[in-house]
């Protein structure tokens, strides 16, 4: 898993806090000290907790487990669904819809809903509709693909969430506390912690800096999906040899018998 180094993280700006007049004292711990005002992050800090999530992260997607980002804010809508999709896990862009993770059941309803509207339209009985009823359809599978299009395939609660800014996404934060659900999170100096299992500290307003972390976790989840993929393909293989040589030995002790 390659490491982070601290010119590069420099180079994101992810060192630069809020305005110090705005912090949360529970972030003193992770803060270098302040500048013109504004908080200045402790990258050391940040590499020992980003090194700590991404190892922590890679066990879970090599478990075959599913990681849940979530990430609303503009700055980090378009970074989060473009290589997060491309690693195939799920991610929640627009609003947060309460009841996502406690509520999972009528989470899923709704997915099915429009799966079926899909089928609807595959299928051919969407055009037997008329006008009026095939605008509306089209228009509630939008919107419901808007919201729940990239946890589709999730058919149970994720193992943990990503969350860039705890404060924005504080009703997620709290639905996965409740259920147990590990929270790794962006936390920059105006949050609090000690909310989440794995704090991040970083500048989590700033697209490079968003960037930034995401690139160093996406590439260790990466990782681990690869070796899951290893040692599935490894075990594939072994399997039909140990298959036949359990055969082979089953018959050499059926002909062994007679002789005793």
């Amino acid at each position: 898993m390659a490491k982070v180094t601290f010119e590069e993280l420099l180079d994101a700006g992810v060192h630069f806090g809020h305005l110090s007049r705005k912090w949360n004292p529970n972030m003193a711990p992770y803060i270098f000290g302040e500048k013109k005002g504004i908080h200045i992050i402790d990258l050391n800090k940040t590499i020992m907790k980003l090194d700590e999530a991404s190892r922590a992260l890679r066990q879970i997607a090599k478990s075959g487990k599913k990681i849940l980002f979530v990430a609303t804010k503009k700055q980090a809508k378009d970074l989060v669904s473009e290589r997060v999709g491309a690693i195939g896990m799920p991610y929640v862009t627009e609003r947060w819809p309460g009841g996502m993770l406690t509520n999972f059941v009528t989470i899923r309803k709704a997915v099915r809903k429009m799966a079926n509207i899909e089928k609807m339209e595959a299928d051919g009985t969407a055009a037997t509709m008329s006008k009026r009823e095939r605008l509306q359809l089209s228009r509630t599978h939008a919107k419901m693909n808007k919201n729940l299009g990239s946890i589709a395939d999730m058919n149970r609660v994720p193992a943990a969430l990503f969350v860039v800014d705890i404060r924005k996404e504080s009703i997620a934060v709290a639905e996965a506390k409740r259920l147990g659900i590990p929270v790794f999170a962006m936390v920059d100096t105006n949050s609090d912690p000690r909310k989440v299992e794995f704090a991040i500290p970083a500048n989590d307003d700033a697209t490079k800096s968003i960037g930034k972390v995401l690139d160093i976790v996406m590439e260790a989840i990466a990782e681990g999906l690869s070796e899951r993929k290893q040692e599935k393909d490894k075990g594939a293989d072994e399997a039909p040899a140990g298959t036949s040589e359990s055969k082979s030995e089953g018959r050499g002790r059926k002909r062994a018998q007679p002789q005793a």
